[in-house]
């Protein structure tokens, strides 16, 4: 592959590794004095905030474009050839050629990588989380590939429903329906039917908010789970 810089210099490009899942992969090129822009944290975005995206759409002559919109969403999922998660949707014009710039905010620091957006929808594109990104390059730099935690439980948000039908003595939390043989959770002794209230003190009140708080962590690290089994509530802890 070719790194092309807005300067006119041109190097090859190694890949060091690819995440498809996060539609990133990093590449090194052999040179020096590159302009370096400044990371920002994408945790810190809140819906309505100003934010900049710079691209090439379309191959247009004449160097990259910039649009202008807000933050309009945080934590998306969309489906395209598979399912990309915990996207930053923003109404900042992303168009083909765009994919792969910058998303800044006023500060100038990236926040977002430009992705995607709806071809058929008005002022709905999508950008990866910086945060993402920097977990896939130190993963891709350090082991080659990108290493992901997992628990291994499949479950459900705690309805009404839910607490009538299997006399749950919570009213919130993620409903164990089922563990993944060979798994952190199977290993942990989690049984179908379990309610799980919190991870490390901090609630979870849907299999979403879940699987977030374990997507910012790293496998081989221990988390604590509040389980409610029964009647009876205790602590579980588990390495993912």
């Amino acid at each position: 592959m070719e790194v092309a810089l807005t300067d006119g210099r041109a190097f090859e490009g190694k890949l060091v590794g690819a995440d498809p899942a996060n539609d990133l992969a990093v590449t090194k090129i052999d040179a020096s004095d590159l302009p370096v822009a400044g990371m920002g944290d994408s945790d810190e975005l809140r819906v309505g905030q100003t934010v900049i995206a710079i691209g090439n759409p379309f191959g247009l002559g004449g160097g990259p474009s910039v649009t202008v919109g807000v933050v309009s969403a945080l934590n998306r999922h969309i489906l395209a050839e598979r399912v990309y998660e915990n996207l930053i949707q923003t109404d900042a014009s992303i168009n083909p050629g765009n994919s792969g710039g910058p998303l800044l905010d006023l500060a100038g620091k990236v926040v977002g990588i430009n992705t995607a957006n709806i071809p058929w929808a008005q002022g709905i594109g999508f950008a990866i989380p910086i945060n993402t990104a920097k977990t896939v390059l130190d993963d891709i730099v350090r082991y080659g590939r990108v290493t992901r935690p997992w628990l291994g439980v499949i479950g459900v948000e705690v309805t009404q429903e839910l607490v009538r039908r299997f006399n749950l003595s919570v009213d919130a939390g993620v409903f164990v329906m089922r563990i993944i043989p060979e798994s952190p959770a199977e290993r942990s002794r989690l049984q179908a039917g379990d309610v799980l209230v919190a991870i490390n003190d901090k609630e979870v009140d849907s299999m979403e908010a879940l699987q977030r708080d374990i997507r910012t962590r790293k496998a081989g690290d221990t988390v604590s789970l509040l389980v409610v089994r029964g009647q009876e509530e205790g602590r579980v802890r588990v390495t993912l």
